[in-house]
Parts: structure tokens; sequence; C-alpha cells
């Protein structure tokens, strides 16, 4: 297999790369690389292109419990093992949805990066792990999964007991699959034992869920496998951020920081509300009024972040944020990031986002569910119930290709 180095441009949609070996110690950083600069009116200066250049995940794997940093010798033999991962693109069965799962095109839409040295990006439970949620999202959960199951218990993914039906069974029909959504439908990501928001069914676009909609962008944002680019221009009293992240699913954000207070309670925004302050050379955010429509790791409107964004060198930048919600986690979390400055010529022109080149994918993927029904309607196809509109673009994959780190 070729070896391709990752370019440090992130773009919403770049390429995949397979990894190298890291390099060797350097020396100690001088004055001049540690001394962090100033904007023309006094304040500490975040601007620039930033990007994480390492892949960590969100939480520790199970294989590091106990182990919050690895070692050079380690990540140069993680970096070799996943080098050698299939990646998204596995084929199965010619013609099966397994198949069509395992085409997916990981070359345009994600990137491997090289294995950053924590094991998480959590630091806080000491454990590396995201605290248990509270009965009420255990709740919400379960209800979810089993809605989602109950639509999928009639396809293949079920009878043959495939990934996607973890903990389903299968049936003849699927009667779940034409009853309303128990909740408002995010999608959550992809089905998963732990809940999951798609359904297989496409009867409008509410039903694919917020990543279809090119609506899943979300913050706090801490990139993927899909590009992690931040572009940061200040001015006197104003904060600007520009996210190009996700599947062409970047978004602008500006953040007041001339002590205004935040919106009432009653107006609720996207990616919430944010007020900063600066606390000596770290801008500290506070942000609430998420709408309920959004989802960050199960938890909506009663989200509530306080991030720290502190800038360590002339090349670095430091990210601290800390996630409370009370009636979704038992106690909050803190998730830390460094995040290293791109050339200022990289990335400087941002698109509008681009997800599904403007959504077409959405008219084709529900034009193509209303020809699936004519279909059988005319006695041509299979009932729309037994095809699995939702497999995960992981079920062609066997336990052993999947990557740890994230990403897959």
């Amino acid at each position: 297999m070729r070896e391709r180095l990752i370019p440090l441009v992130g773009a919403a949609a770049v390429i995949t790369v397979v990894l190298v070996g890291l390099g060797g110690a350097q020396a100690p950083p001088s004055a001049s690389e540690t001394a962090v600069p100033k904007t023309s009116w006094g304040e500490p200066d975040l601007q620039g292109l930033w990007t994480d250049e390492y892949q960590t995940p969100l939480q520790r794997p199970a294989k590091f419990a106990g182990k919050e940093f690895l070692t050079d010798a380690e990540r140069a033999a993680l970096d070799r093992e996943r080098a050698v991962m299939p990646g998204l693109e596995k084929r199965a069965e010619r013609g099966s949805e397994r198949d069509v799962a395992g085409a997916y095109n990981s070359d345009i839409f994600t990137t491997r990066r090289h294995t950053g040295r924590r094991t998480s990006l959590i630091i806080d439970p000491p454990d590396g792990r995201l605290p248990p949620f509270t009965p009420a999202v255990e709740k919400r959960n379960a209800e979810l999964r089993q809605f989602y199951l109950g639509t999928i218990e009639a396809t293949t993914t079920c009878k043959d007991k495939r990934r996607g039906c973890e903990g389903g069974t299968y049936a003849a029909t699927a009667p779940r699959r034409d009853a309303p959504h128990p909740y408002y439908p995010t999608g959550g990501g992809f089905p998963v034992a732990s809940g999951g928001g798609y359904i297989n069914r496409s009867d409008g676009p509410e039903d694919r869920g917020l990543s279809e909609r090119c609506l899943g962008a979300t913050l706090p944002d801490f990139g993927g496998a899909t590009g992690n680019v931040r572009a940061i221009v200040q001015t006197p009293g104003t904060v600007s951020i520009f996210y190009d992240t996700g599947q062409g699913q970047g978004w602008h954000r500006v953040i007041p920081v001339n002590g205004s207070p935040h919106l009432p309670p009653s107006i609720r925004l996207w990616w919430g509300d944010s007020r900063g302050r600066w606390e000596g050379d770290t801008l500290v955010v506070d942000v609430t009024n998420f709408s309920r429509r959004t989802d960050f790791q199960k938890s909506r409107e009663n989200l509530h972040l306080v991030e720290r964004w502190r800038r360590t060198s002339p090349a670095t930048l430091e990210y601290t944020v800390t996630m409370d919600d009370p009636t979704t986690w038992t106690k909050p979390w803190t998730v830390q990031q460094e995040y290293t400055k791109q050339g200022d010529q990289y990335n400087r022109v941002y698109k509008e986002p681009r997800c599904h080149e403007g959504n077409f994918g959405m008219v084709g993927l529900l034009s193509g569910e209303r020809a699936i029904e004519k279909a059988y309607a005319e006695g041509k196809g299979p009932h729309p119930a037994m095809i699995n509109s939702v497999t995960p673009t992981n079920a062609a994959l066997d336990d052993e290709d999947l990557d740890d780190l994230g990403g897959v």
C-alpha cells in the first residue's frame, strides 16, 4: 500500500491518508517560540487557521484503561496498525445492502490522522469516559433503539444478524416502520446499541435525521474523521470563528466579548447563545440557550458550555470545554484539545457549506424511496420494509476492521 502524508489543509472533504511513523524528540522551544502575540488593541491574539493534527478518541478505549498517555513507540506502532485498516471501504456480496454500505468513499469524506499522545479527549472524569446518563436519558435511548430496530426487523440486516441489528430480532413485517417518531428525529449518528435516531423510512426529510439534512454540525465541535479547521478573526469586542468541519457542514459563529448579557431563555439558537470575556490570556465563553432540536451526545436544550481558548505559543492554541446538563449526565465532563496554526495562505477563502452539493442528495433519496414503493405496488419489487435504507456505512466491516481511535 502506498504511503501518503496528510495535508495540513482541513477542507470539509479531505483525502484519506495512510499513516507513517512519528518523528523523534525535538529541542525545547526558545522564549521567542513561546511568546503569546497580542492584537493591536492589546488583547491576546487568537487569530489564525487552527487544526488538530492528531487522532484522539473522545472516550478512552477499554484497551487503554488507566493509561492517559501513549509513548512515542506505542504511537508509532498504532500508526502502522491503523495504516492498513480498510477504513469504511470494504465490499461485501455484490448487489447487497452491505455491498453498498461497504463502498462508502472514505477517500473523499474522511481522513485518518497520526495517533495522538493522549488516549482520550476527555480529561475529566479521569477515566476518560463520559459520565453515566441520567435515568431519563437512558429511557429515551432505549425507546429510540427499540423504535429503530422495529423499523428494520423485516430486512436482511436482522435476518442475517449483521451489524446494525444488535439486540434486534427478525420478523416478517415491520409495523413500527409507519409509526410516528417518539422524539424529534435528530439521528444522533449511525444506529448503535446505546440509542440512535435514524429510522428505516423516508416519508420526508425529517425521517433522515440531522446529518443527512446537512444540519449535523454541533457545538462543541471536536473535529473527527471529516476535517477540523477553525478560522478565528478578532475585532475589539468580538471574536469570530468559522468551523470548516463535517462533510460540507461548515458554519460561522460570532462571540460578543463586550459584557452583554445572554439572550432571554425563550430565544433558542441552533448553536446556542455565546457570551465571552477575557480572564488574563484566556478567552472564556459561556454558551446557553440551545434549541431542543439540536443533539450533542444526547444533550439538547439544557446543554451548558464553558469554553476556554488560550494561545500557548505562536503556533499552538489550547481549547478546553466543560459540558454540563444535569438532565442528561450525572455530572459535568471536560474535553481538551491542542490546535496547531497553519500557514495563513491555506484555506483563507471559505465557501458556503456545500453538504450534498446543495442537498440534492436528499431529493434523490426521497425520490428513490418513492420508486421502491411504486415498484412494489406494481408487483416488480419487494415490500419497502424489507429494504434497509439506514444500513450503517461500517456494516460490511468486521470487528477487527474498526479503528479504536475513531473515524470508522
